[in-house]
């Protein structure tokens, strides 16, 4: 577990950290599915793609770089993340 890793064995600690980004990571993608226009859709899938390097969640990562190519609100997309 690399959170546990980086912050050692203090076992609230890793829960509040993993709270706190499961937290953050659903605002982005409500952020995102309600992303009206190509910036807002673009500043959710950054802070997304942010908060995932800094949780090391690699494959959510990748979506948020997926999610670029993809057009505000994008149905198929949104699934997958």
């Amino acid at each position: 577990m690399a959170l546990a890793a980086a912050v050692g064995d203090d076992a609230a600690l890793v829960h509040d950290l993993r709270r706190a980004f499961l937290e953050s990571a659903d605002r982005q993608i409500d952020l995102l599915s309600r992303a009206a226009d190509e910036s807002s859709w673009q500043l959710a899938l950054w802070r997304l793609k942010g908060l995932c390097g800094g949780f090391g969640v690699v494959h959510l990562s990748a979506l948020s770089d997926e999610a670029q190519g993809c057009k505000p609100g994008d149905a198929k997309i949104l699934r997958r993340i």
